[in-house]
């Protein structure tokens, strides 16, 4: 342990009274969109985000353990794939009287940073702690901003204590990331603190544009290997003024050098990396942008897009693309990406698209070599789980559906091959009995659930569909009829074999009666203990059902009302009859944000609970209603022709928004799991703008095709600065007390695509 002493007879800190406009980051943030958080959310997390490093903490200002993935190590400062620190604290001194800034009273959260705030009246004084990450940058700002609101001058101690703890991300260790003990010295010269992991070249440097006034560093009390160093700094404060303490943190995973630069960087030019993020995160905002008369959706679409670019994970060694969630899932899944990007295309955000794409490409033909796409890959390049069966087909229509936007002819053919390995690979090494549903596990990663799924087959049918499109497309007209042969037949097996009418359902799977009575006992279990009377009487005269008329052959089984049953809906394939019966059983198993993952575990509760999602202990998803199931239902009305019922769907979602972290939508709603989550995007951009505005681009004909599909409710809208290919449109909708529509369309570059109205095509 050191301490040094530093005495100083003139102190120099960067100070101004009440910072605003463009000349301090108070002032950046606040000239923009904000959403301020709830008190009784205050002990729950936040993120500050940047595509290089995030910050997660809890909204009073603390940093505590949390997480699930790394216990408890999921928190702090990231710069994947290592860990730069579990937190920091903060603490003002003055004569004998200490006071720590741990108990924020209000959060705020802004686009592209975020707010503590401190209401320190008995002691005259208030702080608000301010930060945000610069692009590209591995490194994040945090701004004191100190003002004293007694009628004399103060003379403060303001303290910082960094606690490193230099770590790897979750794998690290099955790819020769071994943690050692933190090391820690303070650079004179740098008038900072240097954390070391003495075994690895990962670096962590934290100081201020201030000079301090003593260093002092120590062992960390915090889970780990980490150490912690502190830093104390003057204030001189007038009465009724503002003095700004600005710290900057960095770090590397190669070179001390590249984390001292990044360090300095930060600390000099701090403010303009600020306005440059602030800009493009204006534009973001104006790409894709929402009008409706519903203005808490306008609100969430817009949020919206800033938490999908919160979500982009940069680690240059192995590439970039779009993470499934913060704080647990910050790194890449193959599934996750494929509902997501989806709508990131819809809203403008191209650039993570491909990035992503040529990630997910990469490394799966890298590991599996035959099409298969992984299912989750860690941030250090371990892949954790080579493919689920349901998302080898996802990325055929993913590929689809990207084209169809930029009608790239060499993006169709950079991916067609891995298109069509997969769907071999599919048919020959999934599909057992060759009947054109593959077998293994789907969305549902339940135990014993990976016979013949119903989203499989129903995904399977898709990409058969969409890559006889990209055949033809790419003059192989052989290829193109043998996939459109196979889409066909799966089309009418799907809506023969895995109909029920006994329960007016898509059924979960096909499988033998062995394994249905198997998951049966399962699935009584989880009933039972959920206290899901309903649901157990209904299990247990299935089972019996099954007893009494036993099949030596496989057969299409309803046991657990998974959300994927929907899927015949969401892609378009269920014949209307069947739909209409479908989309009515479905509204059985949602409550006020939207659909159960599982149905068997809604109750007769579920329909009036609008409080917090009660969990286990553990960390689990039973119970849980979740973005995505809601988000394939909005899509599956839509297909329908049943706008107002997708609107009711948006917003049984959206009254999560904003309910626990503002300005974004937990994973499970309305506040557990995920603070923020990729696909929740999906369920917005989709449904309004290529269903509700009805913007269907063909970029094999460079045509874009307007429909739209107006909830009743919007008599007037408009999407503006919708990006497809090299042109924007944007749409402007109006419908008349006598029942008329009219719809005006403009081009950004006329000629570029050509528009076709509703009731022009052929």
């Amino acid at each position: 342990m050191r301490l040094i002493l530093f005495f100083i007879t003139l102190l120099v800190i960067t100070s101004c009274s009440e910072p605003s406009g463009q000349n301090s980051l108070s002032g950046l943030l606040e000239n923009g969109p904000f959403i301020e958080g709830k008190t009784e959310y205050l002990a729950s997390p936040y993120v500050t985000a940047g595509n290089r490093v995030y910050m997660v903490g809890h909204q009073d200002g603390t940093f505590p353990d949390l997480g699930w993935h790394i216990k408890g190590e999921m928190g702090g400062i990231w710069n994947h794939p290592i860990k730069l620190m579990d937190g920091f604290e903060a603490e003002i001194l003055e004569y004998n009287t200490l006071i720590k800034l741990d108990s924020a009273q209000q959060f705020t959260n802004y686009p592209w940073g975020n707010k503590h705030s401190y209401d320190l009246a008995k002691q005259q004084l208030q702080v608000e702690r301010l930060q945000f990450v610069p692009d590209d940058m591995q490194g994040i700002h945090i701004e004191f901003a100190v003002t004293n609101t007694g009628k004399t001058e103060r003379t403060l101690v303001f303290k910082f204590k960094g606690h490193s703890d230099l770590r790897p991300t979750w794998l690290g260790e099955e790819t020769g990331m071994i943690d050692g003990q933190d090391e820690i010295t303070f650079d004179e010269n740098l008038d900072a603190f240097i954390a070391k992991d003495q075994n690895n070249p990962w670096y962590t440097v934290f100081g201020s544009d201030a000079t301090s006034v003593m260093a002092k560093d120590m062992p960390s009390t915090i889970q780990g290997l980490g150490v912690s160093g502190s830093l104390s700094y003057k204030l001189v404060i007038p009465a009724g003024e503002t003095v700004s303490l600005n710290m900057a943190i960095a770090g590397s995973y190669h070179s001390q050098a590249e984390a001292i630069g990044t360090y300095q960087e930060i600390k000099e030019a701090h403010l303009t990396f600020a306005k440059a993020k602030k800009e493009r995160y204006a534009t973001l905002a104006t790409q894709t942008k929402l009008t409706v008369p519903d203005k808490d959706i306008e609100q969430a679409f817009e949020w919206l897009k800033y938490s999908s670019d919160w979500l982009i994970r940069e680690v240059p060694e192995l590439g970039t693309g779009i993470g499934a969630g913060i704080p647990d899932y910050p790194w890449w899944f193959g599934v996750d990406s494929e509902y997501a990007l989806k709508g990131y295309m819809a809203i403008g955000q191209t650039e993570a698209v491909y990035e992503t794409i040529r990630l997910l490409d990469s490394v799966s033909r890298a590991l599996n070599g035959n099409g298969r796409i992984i299912h989750e890959m860690s941030t250090n390049g371990k892949v954790f789980n080579p493919g689920n069966i349901n998302e080898t087909p996802q990325f055929a229509s993913l590929i689809w559906d990207i084209y169809r936007w930029n009608g790239d002819a060499a993006f169709l053919e950079r991916y067609f091959p891995t298109i069509e390995q997969g769907l071999d690979w599919l048919m020959t090494a999934k599909d057992a009995n060759r009947n054109g549903f593959p077998d293994g596990f789907g969305m549902m990663e339940i135990h014993g659930l990976d016979s013949e799924m119903i989203d499989v087959a129903v995904y399977t049918q898709a990409a058969f569909e969409d890559a006889s499109k990209m055949a033809e497309v790419m003059g192989r007209i052989t290829l193109s009829r043998k996939y459109k042969t196979i889409a066909t037949r799966l089309k009418a097996d799907i809506n023969e074999q895995f109909w029920s009418e006994e329960f007016q359902s898509y059924a979960d799977f096909i499988g033998t009666d062995a394994q249905a009575l198997h998951l049966i006992e399962d699935a009584i279990v989880r009933a039972d203990t959920l206290n899901k009377p309903w649901a157990v009487a209904e299990l247990k005269a299935t089972r019996e059902q099954i007893k009494a008329n036993p099949s030596d052959v496989s057969r299409p089984f309803v046991l657990h009302h998974n959300w994927v049953v929907n899927t015949p809906m969401e892609m378009g394939i269920a014949d209307s009859a069947k739909a209409k019966k479908a989309l009515k059983t479905a509204e059985r198993f949602v409550n006020p944000f939207g659909v159960f993952v599982t149905g068997i575990d809604r109750d007769s509760s579920a329909g009036s609970d609008d409080g917090s999602f009660k969990a286990s202990k553990q960390f689990s998803y039973t119970g849980a209603v979740m973005t995505l199931p809601t988000s394939v239902q909005v899509i599956a009305e839509n297909n329908y022709g049943n706008p107002d019922q997708a609107l009711n769907y948006i917003k049984r979602m959206n009254r999560s928004f904003s309910y626990a972290f503002p300005g974004s939508m937990y994973e499970v709603s309305p506040d557990y799991g995920m603070i923020t989550q990729a696909w929740t995007i999906y369920g917005y951009a989709i449904p309004i703008v290529e269903q509700f505005f009805g913007i269907q681009p063909d970029g094999a004909t460079k045509t874009i095709y307007i429909n739209p599909q107006m909830p009743s409710s919007w008599n007037e809208a408009s999407l503006e600065n919708v990006k497809i290919g090299d042109t924007e449109i944007s749409v402007f909708y109006s419908s008349k007390v006598d029942g008329s529509e009219d719809v005006r369309v403009t081009q950004a570059r006329e000629g570029e695509w050509e528009i076709v109205m509703a009731g022009q095509k052929e």
